[in-house]
């Protein structure tokens, strides 16, 4: 199974409706991939040029200023290359996985792609999953997290969409191979088996074999003249 961990930074969000993506554009794209649930060395990191200035608020969180930007491509333009990583992917998993949706959703329609992410691929929300598994914590962010697991996030001083991706990648391989804390009861113990009557059989009448036959009974095979040939090649090489 070939899984695809996946995080955005971006110039900013729109909190006065519901498309958070309304008004903004990514500027960092991180992936990371996991087969059969290993994390292999195969990832996408892009910085991008999103063509507009980005919000001071959203640079205090990632700490992308828009010289850092300014000479990286545009979306559309690594478009084709993330198309081709993501392509074959069985899940996409992302946390918050709306707000990375709607950018997403957001940059394909600009760059005049004719399908919506949910449309070519399954997504799985981390944070949802993390509030069905997780009880006795009030706060489910990735930093809350890692301190739940005990993972080391000691070098996120800021957001960073690759690295935030490798620590998700952690926090998801974690939350998904906990016990679900059920007891569950002993199974009842088999009943003994009826005892069963044995009826009496006839013993079998064994006959002697019949004698084995001699090399002079043999009949003689013709081999093929390049058989023969390249079985006593095969024979020489073997006695070597």
């Amino acid at each position: 199974m070939r899984q695809i961990i996946f995080d955005t930074e971006t110039t900013g969000m729109n909190f006065n409706g519901r498309d958070k993506s309304e008004g903004h554009r990514i500027i960092e794209i991180g992936c990371v991939e996991l087969i059969d649930r290993r994390p292999t060395e195969r990832y996408f990191h892009r910085f991008l040029n999103p063509e507009q200035a980005i919000d001071p608020d959203a640079i205090r969180v990632h700490g992308i200023t828009n010289e850092r930007v300014a000479k990286e491509p545009t979306f559309a333009a690594v478009l084709p290359e993330l198309l081709e990583y993501l392509d074959g992917a069985d899940e996409l998993i992302a946390h918050n996985m709306p707000f990375d949706q709607s950018f997403f959703n957001r940059e394909f329609d600009l760059a005049g792609v004719g399908y919506k992410l949910e449309d070519r691929f399954r997504l799985l929300d981390t944070l949802e999953l993390a509030r069905k598994k997780i009880s006795g914590i009030s706060r489910f962010s990735l930093d809350s997290l890692c301190k739940y697991y005990g993972i080391d996030n000691s070098s996120r001083t800021l957001h960073g969409a690759l690295l935030d991706s490798q620590l998700l990648a952690e926090v998801y391989l974690k939350l998904t191979t906990e016990q679900s804390g059920f007891d569950f009861a002993a199974p009842a113990p088999a009943p003994a088996p009826e005892p069963q009557k044995i009826e009496a059989v006839e013993e079998p009448v064994i006959t002697a074999p019949p004698a084995a036959s001699s090399p002079a009974d043999w009949q003689a095979l013709e081999v093929p003249a390049d058989e023969a040939v390249a079985h006593q090649a095969i024979m020489a090489k073997l006695r070597k």
